[in-house]
């Protein structure tokens, strides 16, 4: 995360796995705040880019919809899978990312973000997350579609997470599972990138202006700083991805084994039905959730690693 000198390395102890330790209690803290926001924009994603079925209005008026017909409990659909994905993945990305900085700068002083060490960094934490993000995403968005105004026949609905992850392995092999594998790599990728870049730059300016104030070591203003540029930096990323997100929703929940699996043609299909508007489906609560998000994310994951002991500048 953000320019760092930790008191610990890989091999002082238990300094290896802190950084991975802090990384899954941020995942768990995303999903807590950001779940009920997920599902709204998969449902809008999934209904607002099918030729049939209603379409709604907003996100306002996708979440009244699960509410009064499933209650608070139908925002977190597919939440057990998520917060199992999330907690994994998070730990790997936080820590990947932490752990290949600390390579790539080797030697070089630590004197502000270094864009050539952020990107590659991000990136790389952000391809190995994809292969563990996208059967748990495939679970998620196939428990999301049920429920309220679903297009999915009551025949073929799943009971649980578990069934649905053994029916799909069932059906389509153990490759069905990893269906949308492309599309959540070019999330994952791109997003991270943008979400530590912005995140990075925005945390070391903000604490270069408090550098000579009283403020300076202060814990509210430390979270005070995590929500802001945590918030900005999740904005920013799912600005840059959602019309990945887009397509690697319509992938994982076709009906149909054969359907187009690359990212690319399926934007174009949905351009060609719904415009620019179909590619950026589900914006609204995207954005909405970003900020609290990624915001609880950092303000987690700063929190850990002061209570694991790993100092930051």
């Amino acid at each position: 995360m953000g320019e760092k000198k930790t008191t610990t390395t890989t091999g002082e102890g238990l300094g290896f796995y802190k950084e991975y330790v802090a990384g899954m209690n941020a995942g768990l803290a995303t999903v807590a705040v950001g779940h009920p926001f997920d599902t709204v924009k998969v449902k809008l994603q999934k209904h607002n880019t099918e030729v049939q079925g209603i379409r709604y209005k907003n996100g306002l008026h996708c979440a009244s919809r699960i509410l009064q017909s499933e209650g608070v409990k139908g925002l977190y659909s597919g939440a057990t899978s998520s917060f199992l994905g999330m907690a994994f993945e998070s730990s790997l990305m936080f820590g990947i990312y932490s752990q290949a900085k600390l390579f790539l700068r080797g030697t070089l002083p630590d004197d502000g973000p270094r864009p050539e060490i952020i990107v590659p960094s991000a990136m790389f934490g952000g391809a190995i997350i994809s292969f563990v993000l996208c059967p748990t995403e495939l679970v998620k968005c196939r428990m999301q579609i049920q429920g309220t105004d679903s297009l999915v026949p009551s025949f073929r609905r799943y009971n649980s997470p578990l069934d649905c992850a053994v029916q799909t392995v069932k059906n389509e092999g153990v490759t069905g599972i990893f269906r949308g594998g492309s599309a959540t790599l070019l999330r994952e990728c791109t997003g991270n990138a943008v979400f530590f870049t912005v995140y990075e730059y925005l945390r070391y300016h903000i604490h270069s202006r408090l550098e000579d104030s009283k403020l300076k070591d202060g814990y509210l203003v430390d979270m005070g700083i995590g929500v802001f540029t945590g918030g900005l930096g999740g904005i920013a990323c799912w600005s840059a991805v959602l019309p990945f997100d887009v397509a690697k929703t319509i992938i994982q929940t076709s009906p149909d084994k054969a359907t187009e699996r690359n990212p690319f043609k399926v934007l174009s299909s949905i351009h060609k039905r719904a415009g620019l508007k179909g590619c950026y489906a589900g914006l609204g609560p995207t954005i909405v959730r970003a900020f609290p998000a990624n915001a609880a994310a950092i303000v987690a994951w700063e929190f850990s690693m002061k209570m694991l002991g790993i100092k930051r500048d």
